[in-house]
């Protein structure tokens, strides 16, 4: 009995061992995967790149600010705070410091879009956000800046622009009515409002089916006869004379400059003179 107690007793040990052991390994483990961020404020871009390596870490510079404390060149801002625990490769967000501004922003207003770009690469500064604009006038020209030209004690060398856009939309224009003028002061009145006219010929009226005449016995039947409708004839011409009787789009419709109205020209018959 006593041998089967110091039997258990050992097996328990050991189990006791092994799980100590895991939870020992596992502790390692895992904290062998963490890094401490250092401080890396203060010092040089390529220092701090050197000194986050060895800890397994990475830097990524994301902004460049002007700094009247931090000389240029060194780091003005970590992200996350030095003393964090992280995990390896955890990329270290860092700004770096250009100086005191010695910089002054030009005025860009007026320049193409392409000219202002060039301006600003050849003075050290960064392309920020470039926005369009459809106004009236001249497309792919800098309307605005921001910062304005000439200021001092701005954070950042970043410069964005406001360009006219060239997509501008033409002007619009309530449809005039048509119906009833020549073709001629149909054509003028659209003009004025930059319309665009395509004329048809009102469709004659359809005539009348002959009578069928009464069967004859022993009488030939008569040659079957095709439809007028039914015979290729080539299009007639646009007509350039007429009274309009109908229009598309009608009046009062919102019409652009540039857009096409679709008239119809009917021809006036002459009014018969009573018989003397």
């Amino acid at each position: 009995m006593k041998r089967f107690f110091t039997l258990v007793l050992g097996a328990l040990a050991m189990v006791a061992v092994a799980l100590i052991s895991a939870f020992i390994a596992m502790r390692l483990a895992i904290h062998g995967r963490e890094a401490v961020v250092p401080q890396l404020t203060g010092l040089t871009v390529t220092d701090a790149t050197r000194l986050a390596a060895h800890q397994g870490l990475q830097l990524n510079l994301e902004n460049r600010f002007y700094s009247a404390g931090v000389p240029a060149g060194r780091i003005l801002a970590q992200d996350p705070e030095p003393g964090s625990r992280v995990r390896r490769e955890w990329p270290i967000r860092i700004t770096e410091s250009l100086g005191t501004q010695a910089v002054n922003i030009p005025d860009l207003t007026g320049e193409s879009e392409r000219a202002a770009t060039v301006s600003i690469r050849r003075l050290s500064l960064d392309l920020g956000v470039v926005a369009h604009l459809a106004v009236p006038g001249d497309p792919d020209v800098v309307l605005t800046q921001t910062p304005a030209p000439n200021v001092g004690g701005i954070d950042g060398p970043r410069v964005s622009l406001l360009v006219s856009d060239s997509d501008t939309p033409p002007p619009a224009y309530v449809m005039p009515s048509l119906v009833g003028l020549s073709y001629s002061a149909a054509t003028a009145r659209a003009a004025t409002a930059g319309l665009h006219l395509i004329a048809a010929a009102e469709p004659p009226p359809a005539p009348a089916a002959p009578a069928a005449a009464p069967a004859t016995a022993g009488a030939p039947s008569p040659a079957p006869v095709v439809p007028l409708s039914e015979i290729a004839l080539p299009a007639p011409p646009p007509p350039t004379s007429g009274t309009v009787v109908a229009q598309s789009p009608p009046a009062g419709r919102r019409v652009q400059q540039g857009d096409a109205v679709h008239i119809t020209l009917a021809q006036r018959t002459p009014p018969v003179a009573p018989p003397q």
